[in-house]
């Protein structure tokens, strides 16, 4: 009973850092900053972090032609692509209502793993589907459930979710080669911050750590170490308690999201986000996995 007690306080505290990340970025970009400058500092500080770990470990980092394709695919799918249009789209929306699109990862993720085989139909989890899509039209729907003229951004912020769906899926597949989660995750953040750094760099966003720093600057490092430790102990939980109680902590991330968000930021919502929010969640119920038959995915970079 402690045990399963220090699991649950063990995965509140994974959902309330995770949820965090998504308000520090809300601070970053309304400073001005943009997505590929933020995204290479936080895969340089997701390197440091996740390389410390891989290597007091005894492990080192392989170089395999299979092993740089995962990093490749980790790097655009689970970190470049869906943090790209995150933070285009968190300079419209709400960092709350950000966090509720994320929770349509497991959404997503259903019927991605149909068609790769991956998993079996069952209708309540099709059911689960269909309402966490009322969410989403709940959501971007009605004419003042959002700012004017945000709700054209609620599709591009629903890419991130997609993306995420995708790659559990595909490693699910695939496998990670003979790469623990930890290496995996290590090598994509070192390949994604070689791929951004150009990036950053001819796009003129680059963030030069010589500046002054506020609270964009430490909300950038803070976010960055927050996830890299919150990745880590995912996958701590994920071997310790298996995968689908790990994958509870999406009700946990999109709640402590919206919870930061009214504190950190004085946001406040309309009845109908409200009602997507509580949509979603019990979509959320509905569409998490059943059962831990399918190797572990890699959670999002």
């Amino acid at each position: 009973m402690t045990r399963h007690a220090g699991l649950i306080a063990f995965l509140v505290l994974l959902g309330a850092g995770w949820g965090l990340t998504g308000v520090l970025a809300k601070f970053a970009v309304e400073a001005g900053y943009r997505p590929f400058g933020i995204i290479f500092w936080q895969l340089v500080v997701g390197a440091v972090v996740l390389g410390a770990l891989t290597l007091s470990r005894g492990k080192g980092l392989p170089r395999t032609p299979r092993a740089l394709g995962m990093y490749l695919f980790i790097a655009l799918v689970g970190t470049i692509l869906p943090n790209t249009t995150s933070y285009i789209a968190l300079d419209h929306l709400p960092a709350g209502v950000m966090a509720i699109a994320i929770a349509a990862v497991p959404i997503f993720a259903f019927p991605i793993a149909l068609v790769l085989g991956n998993e079996r139909f069952q209708v309540l989890r099709l059911v689960g589907l269909v309402i966490g899509l009322i969410g989403v039209a709940l959501l971007a729907g009605p004419e003042k459930s959002l700012p004017p003229g945000a709700a054209i951004w609620v599709p591009l912020a629903l890419v991130a979710p997609f993306l995420y769906g995708l790659e559990g899926n595909v490693v699910a597949k695939l496998g990670t080669g003979g790469l623990n989660p930890i290496q995996l995750l290590f090598g994509a953040s070192v390949l994604g911050a070689c791929l951004t750094l150009p990036l950053a760099l001819g796009s003129g966003s680059f963030i030069d750590p010589r500046v002054s720093w506020g609270i964009p600057e430490w909300s950038i490092l803070g976010s960055s170490v927050i996830h890299a430790f919150v990745y880590s102990g995912y996958v701590w939980l994920v071997g310790r308690a298996g995968p689908s109680f790990a994958a509870q902590v999406s009700y946990l991330v999109t709640g402590f999201g919206v919870i930061w968000a009214m504190m950190l930021l004085g946001e406040s919502y309309s009845t109908w986000v409200w009602a997507a929010l509580g949509v979603m969640f019990l979509a959320l119920f509905l569409v998490q996995p059943r059962e831990s038959r399918l190797p572990d995915p890699a959670p999002p970079a």
